[in-house]
């Protein structure tokens, strides 16, 4: 977990380390992007260099997003002869390059980690790298920037808690607390709520107290709302600290909607302030922002109408940097249209939050308070969710509820796709068909549907991305352990159990405009059944599959885009035995193999799906 700026160094270290830094690249006769690491004792001034790297690094990324200054833009500026004083600040459009960053708010960074994929890995943190990827957020104090990464994480929490933690034992989380693993935060966060104090923490952990302290004075505004419901003081005090309204609800034992009912009537609304590289000393106009709750909202409505593109948060196995190439060629299309652009996304590792892609960024959370804040303000004229994964899909119904327009495939016609029981009426409606499978709501239920349908089955989740928790089960023990281990089934999230097909596997990428479908080709899978399409091998064009099964794929296609009103874009797969086909599923929107299938076709498939 990474803060910036420093938090806990004086100005005494920041200096001798700031020199060292320089005396180093100097030496080095390093000129364009360079990142140092150092070590520094906490309780003397001594340090030393680990290592340095004379390029544009991980870290790079996340600086320049961090403080607005585009360190690898203008390292290729240096490259090219031009030197920092000769090259004006893009941000500022007034200042020079040579000035050094100031930040007036602070910057959360918290990587993402598989082990939601890999429960059985080696969660404990050392010198090999284990996150996938990373969050960032911004906020104007320590608390607001880690809350609001916490729910940028997209592990299911909303707070810097995990519900299920309350179950461990004093010993057990000790244990954990002491241990570095990618959940850590978690549990100091709970030892705080359970009385340990940031000083017994500090000698096991040997975290700083201070950001023990920070721990501690989120958990004491938890108790004062807690015991305060619908105080309108509080209420304030959380926000200012980055408390979701979701949190507060559950201390209220309220909804979240009736929280911001209640905000809203109080005009408790966060303002939004530019990330500007000088701490606002020089006139900038950059459309870069992120929210507070505090005074004078720096992010204007424009006069032109706008188009808000959803992201996909961070990467993780599953969902990666495709659905980032996906977002930025869809803004693209948006301003050859004659819209303003807006961008919503919360990981600096991607393309979308650089600020000059879009006409605006907002580096927020990803999830609906902090969406319907920004439509709040901006009014766009509709929301684009098709190109940001699972996380912008599964925000579109309750956006839709509120009141959002969601530009492209509707929310009725996404749960068609989605929801099990409605997905197997629409293709016995369209003729086609599908390995025969039930939905399971317990363990009881799934157990029945296997014995049924017959072994092996395939077991999954519903409403997921990257084969999350699925498996092929050969027999009924493992079926009730992984029921009982790997998911939480329940009527509102149900199990998938599908006869596991033997056989060839295939998926296409289509766009359709709801009476047309372009299908720029198929892809043939070289793994059999069963390996998931993100790990197999594909080829393109097809080179096994015979001119019939082809054209069923084709047809079968059509009929699935115009049958479920798609309206842009949507993924098949497919599996083929003894040259017939079934269905397995269907994505109704962008999927990894975007990036892929766009650039051996030439055809700029998020561009032509936007402007439908």
């Amino acid at each position: 977990i990474v803060f910036a700026p420093a938090q806990t160094m004086s100005d005494y270290e920041n200096q001798m380390l700031r020199d060292a830094s320089l005396s180093i690249i100097r030496a080095l006769k390093i000129e364009g992007g360079c990142n140092v690491q150092l070590a520094l004792d906490p309780h003397s001034f001594k340090y030393y260099v680990i290592e340095v790297n004379p390029r544009v690094s991980r870290s790079s990324a996340l600086a320049s997003k961090a403080t607005g200054y585009p360190i690898a833009k203008l390292a290729a500026k240096i490259a090219v002869g031009l030197t920092l004083d000769e090259v004006i600040n893009p941000v500022t459009g007034s200042t020079y390059a040579m000035f050094e960053p100031a930040l007036d708010y602070v910057v959360a960074k918290i990587p993402r980690f598989p082990f939601d994929k890999f429960e059985k890995g080696e969660r404990r943190l050392g010198t090999q790298m284990k996150a996938t990827g990373e969050v960032m957020a911004i906020g104007r104090n320590i608390e607001e920037s880690l809350l609001k990464a916490c729910r940028s994480l997209e592990i299911g929490v909303h707070h810097n808690e995990m519900p299920e933690l309350a179950d461990v034992s004093d010993d057990a989380l000790i244990e954990k607390v002491v241990k570095a693993q990618d959940d850590r935060l978690f549990y100091v966060s709970e030892a705080i709520r359970r009385g340990y104090t940031p000083e017994e923490i500090a000698e096991l952990t040997k975290i700083d107290i201070f950001y023990l302290d920070k721990l501690l004075h989120i958990f004491e505004i938890e108790q004062e709302l807690g015991s305060h419901p619908q105080d309108l003081e509080v209420l304030k005090t959380a926000k200012l600290n980055g408390f979701s309204d979701r949190k507060i609800a559950e201390l209220w034992k309220t909804t979240a909607d009736q929280v911001r009912q209640l905000r809203l009537e109080n005009k408790i609304v966060p303002v939004y302030k530019m990330v500007d590289t000088c701490a606002a000393e020089f006139e900038s106009e950059t459309p870069y922002f992120y929210s507070t709750y505090g005074w004078e909202n720096e992010s204007i409505k424009s006069k032109k109408e706008s188009v808000l593109v959803l992201g996909s948060g961070p990467i993780r196995i599953g969902q990666g940097v495709e659905f980032d190439y996906a977002t930025v060629h869809s803004v693209k299309a948006i301003q050859a249209a004659g819209y303003e652009a807006i961008i919503m996304n919360s990981n600096p590792e991607t393309v979308s939050t650089d600020f000059s892609v879009s006409d605006k960024l907002y580096f927020e959370p990803l999830t609906f308070e902090d969406v319907m804040n920004v439509i709040d303000l901006e009014k766009p004229k509709g929301v684009i969710v098709q190109f940001g994964g699972q996380t912008a899909i599964n925000l579109a119904e309750p956006l839709a509820k509120a009141g959002v327009t969601i530009l492209g495939t509707q929310v009725a016609d996404l749960d068609r796709a989605e929801d099990r029981d409605l997905f197997e009426q629409a293709l016995k409606d369209l003729d086609i068909p599908q390995p025969p499978g039930q939905t399971a709501t317990n363990e009881e239920e799934a157990v029945l549907a296997a014995r049924k349908i017959g072994f092996p089955v395939l077991v999954r989740p519903s409403y997921v991305l990257g084969g999350r928790a699925m498996e092929i089960v050969e027999n009924e023990e493992d079926l009730r352990s992984y029921m009982r281990t790997a998911v939480k089934a329940s009527p509102d999230h149900p199990v998938l159990v599908d006869s596991y097909i033997v056989g060839q596997e295939c998926e296409v990428d289509a766009i359709s405009d709801g009476q047309n479908v372009l299908i720029p080709g198929i892809m043939e899978h070289i793994e059999r059944a069963g390996v998931h399409s993100g790990d197999s091998m594909a080829v393109y064009p097809p080179q096994t599959l015979s001119q019939k099964v082809q054209e069923t794929i084709a047809d079968y296609t059509k009929r699935l885009a115009i049958g479920l009103n798609c309206l842009g874009m949507m993924n098949i797969q497919f599996v083929i035995k003894d040259e017939k086909v079934y269905v397995i599923e269907v994505n109704p929107r962008a999927s990894r193999t975007v990036p892929f299938l766009s650039k051996v076709t030439n055809i700029p498939m998020a561009q032509v799906a936007t402007k439908l």
